[in-house]
C-alpha cells in the first residue's frame, strides 16, 4: 500500500473519529432542563406501525382567589410567565419570615438586575405565596405583611380566599407533600418548598427555600426556562445519538468503501 492509499485511510478512520469527538463536546455543553415532575399517565399508541409511548404530564389547575390589593385574581391571569410559589401564613414565627425574606431577596434581584449573567427579566417571572390560615388572614393582614418585607406588588401575589380550595390546590395540583423533606399534615399545610411552574403551568421543581444552594438552583432554573422553546428539544438528543455501535458502524463502513475505491483504482490502473 503506497503513502496516498495509508493517508487516504487514516482519513477515512479519522472522520468520524473526530465527528465523535465533536458530538461529544457540544453534548457535555448541552443545557440541562429542569425536568417536568407531575405524571399524570402514560399512553402507547400505534405510528406508522411502531408503538410510540408518550407520557401526560400533570397541568396545574386554575384556581380563583384575592391578592393583598382586594383584587380577584386567577393563576391563569399572568399569561405567559414563570410561577414561583409557596405557603405561608402570617402569624407564622418559625420558617414563614424566613421563606418570605428569601423570597423578597430573589423578587429585589431580578428587580436590580442582580441577576445580569443570565440577563432575567422580572417581568415574566410571577411570585405567589398562599396562605394555609385564610380565616386570620385577611386581605389587610396580607398587605401589611407584605409592605413589612418590601414586596413589589405587581409581580408578587399574597393570596387567600376559601381554605378548601387553597388546601386542594397545594395537595392535589402541587402535590407539596410528597416532594417536602419535612412531614406535611393535610390539616396544616407547613412547607419550606417553593415550587416552581413554567409559562405552560407544569411543575418544574421543588427547592427548599431557607437553603442558599437550593435558592441559587431555583434562580438558575427559572433562567433555563425563560430560554426554553415552544417546540422543545430534549437536551440529550447529542447523548443519543453518539451510542458507540454509531461511531464503529460509521469506521466499519468508511474502512470497507475505501477498500472498494483501491480495488477500483487497481483495475483501472492494472
Amino acid at each position: 500500500m503506497n503513502k496516498k492509499a495509508i493517508l487516504g485511510l487514516m482519513v477515512a478512520l479519522m472522520v468520524p473519529v473526530l465527528c465523535y469527538l465533536a458530538l461529544k463536546y457540544f453534548s457535555d455543553k448541552a443545557v440541562d432542563m429542569p425536568r417536568k415532575y407531575l405524571l399524570d399517565t402514560v399512553v402507547t399508541r400505534v405510528v406508522k406501525g411502531k408503538e410510540i409511548t408518550d407520557s401526560i404530564w400533570h397541568k396545574t389547575a386554575n384556581i380563583h382567589l384575592q391578592n393583598q390589593l382586594g383584587d380577584s385574581v386567577g393563576l391563569f391571569d399572568k399569561t405567559g410567565k414563570i410561577i414561583v410559589a409557596d405557603f405561608f401564613f402570617t402569624s407564622c414565627g418559625s420558617i414563614c419570615p424566613k421563606l418570605t425574606h428569601n423570597m423578597a431577596k430573589m423578587q429585589q434581584s431580578f428587580i436590580t438586575g442582580g441577576n445580569v449573567r443570565n440577563k432575567i427579566d422580572t417581568s415574566i417571572v410571577q411570585f405567589i405565596s398562599f396562605t394555609v390560615d385564610p380565616e386570620r388572614d385577611s386581605v389587610a393582614a396580607l398587605k401589611n405583611y407584605a409592605d413589612r418585607f418590601g414586596v413589589n406588588h405587581d409581580n408578587w401575589w399574597m393570596l387567600t380566599g376559601n381554605r378548601d380550595s387553597i388546601y386542594k390546590f397545594a395537595f392535589e395540583e402541587l402535590k407539596v407533600d410528597k416532594f417536602s423533606e419535612e412531614p406535611v399534615s393535610q390539616d396544616f399545610v407547613h412547607t419550606s418548598r417553593f415550587v416552581l411552574i413554567d409559562k405552560d403551568h407544569y411543575v418544574r421543581g421543588y427547592y427548599n427555600g431557607l437553603d442558599s444552594i437550593s435558592m441559587r438552583k431555583l434562580a438558575r432554573d427559572i433562567g433555563i426556562l425563560m430560554l426554553e422553546k415552544d417546540k422543545k428539544i430534549k437536551s440529550t438528543v447529542f447523548i443519543q445519538i453518539i451510542d458507540l455501535s454509531w461511531l464503529w458502524l460509521i469506521i466499519v463502513l468508511a474502512v470497507t468503501f475505501f477498500m472498494f475505491y483501491l480495488r477500483g483504482r487497481r483495475k483501472i490502473n492494472g
